[in-house]
Formats: structure tokens, C-alpha cells, sequence
């Protein structure tokens, strides 16, 4: 490959964003590393929306439908806002599953509560992420990743939180 090919391959690729190089790539991990979590409590959510049972069924059901949306819903703004720091992003399902901080849950069964448990740690392990990804757009003066940010950590405290109210009482 000559060099005139190589140049426009890599200045294809840097996008400019305004913000030093040092925090896109500090910001561009982070947001990735998220995008990977949000993408593994996504299917971990719909597996199980899909393979709940039992006398809340519907209920539950349902929740998880609404949750696995919410999820759903940040992963192109997420991805989209690494590419408009200049950043790269996740290409495949490997390169989430090389990433990812949420474990899988490859179970045959587990108990409602048990997956609503687990969920539940889940997302307030999301939330964490999202609040030390926020310290680095705030060292960094990111402004907008920050504010992304905020509404999702609100929607994962409440996700948290019914999650939460839903289990408190029960012997699992």
C-alpha cells in the first residue's frame, strides 16, 4: 500500500472534535468499554424478558421488555458519540464480548428472582461505570458526553431501584 493511501486511511478516521488527543482516546475507552456493557445487560435482559415464568410472569415480562428498550436506546447515541470525538468504536459481537464488564448468564433456568437480582446488580453496576466515565468527561471538559451521561444514569438508578422494590421482600 503506498503511502498516499495509508495517509487517507488514517486521516479518515480523525475526526475533529476539539478536544485534545489524550481525551479522545481516555473518552473513546471509556464510552466503548460502556457501549460493551450496554450491549451484553441488553441481551442479558432480554434473555430474561424471554425465559421468565412463573406467577408474575406477565409483570415481570413486561419490565424487562421496558428495560431491554432503555438499553437499547443509548447504544447508537454511545457509539455515535465516540465517532464524533474522533474516536473508534465496537465492530463486532467478539469485540463486545472482549470488553465487556457484565457477565452472561447461559443458564437453562433461573428463578424470576434470581434474574431480577441479578439484573439488578447489573445495572447498578452500570451506573458506577457511567459515573467514573462521567469524572473523565468532567476532567476533560466533555460537555455533551457528560450530559448523555446524566439521563442514563437517572434511567439505570430507576431500573436499580424497581428492581430493587420488586425483590426487597421475597426469599428469592
Amino acid at each position: 500500500m503506498d503511502d498516499n493511501v495509508k495517509a487517507r486511511r488514517s486521516a479518515a478516521l480523525k475526526t475533529p472534535s476539539g478536544l485534545p488527543e489524550q481525551a479522545v482516546k481516555d473518552i473513546s475507552a471509556g464510552a466503548t468499554t460502556l457501549l460493551a456493557d450496554v450491549f451484553a445487560l441488553y441481551l442479558k435482559t432480554k434473555n430474561f424478558h424471554w425465559h421468565m415464568s412463573g406467577q408474575n410472569f406477565r409483570d415481570y415480562h413486561l419490565l424487562l421488555d421496558d428495560h431491554g428498550d432503555e438499553l437499547f436506546a443509548m447504544t447508537d447515541p454511545l457509539a455515535e458519540r465516540v465517532r464524533k470525538l474522533g474516536g473508534g468504536t465496537l465492530k463486532s459481537i467478539g469485540d463486545i464480548a472482549r470488553r465487556q464488564r457484565i457477565e452472561d448468564n447461559d443458564a437453562d433456568f433461573v428463578h424470576p428472582h434470581e434474574m431480577l437480582a441479578e439484573l439488578r446488580e447489573d445495572n447498578t453496576s452500570l451506573v458506577m461505570s457511567m459515573r467514573s466515565l462521567h469524572d473523565v468527561c468532567d476532567e476533560h471538559n466533555d460537555v455533551a458526553t457528560a450530559s448523555l451521561l446524566e439521563n442514563w444514569i437517572d434511567e439505570g438508578e430507576r431500573r436499580a431501584w424497581f428492581l430493587f422494590e420488586i425483590i426487597r421482600n421475597t426469599n428469592g
